[in-house]
């Protein structure tokens, strides 16, 4: 079960951890919030291929 999700340097996402808990979590917000960058995450950490565009403006790597 994931537990914590941290983002660090993904696309536009220079800092980033949630922390789901027991139960149903859902992410909602507004077109262009970055729902799909952490869509994108959960599917790396699942064994998704990564892509060089993945990588932020803010370093060299990205880690999720």
């Amino acid at each position: 079960m994931l537990e914590t999700l941290t983002i660090r340097d993904m696309a536009l996402i220079e800092a980033a951890e949630l922390q789901f808990r027991p139960g149903l979590n859902v992410l909602t917000g507004e077109t262009g919030a970055g729902k799909t960058m952490l869509a994108q995450a959960i599917g790396l950490i699942a064994g998704g291929q990564p892509v060089a565009e993945m990588v932020g403006v803010h370093g060299d790597e990205s880690y999720v």
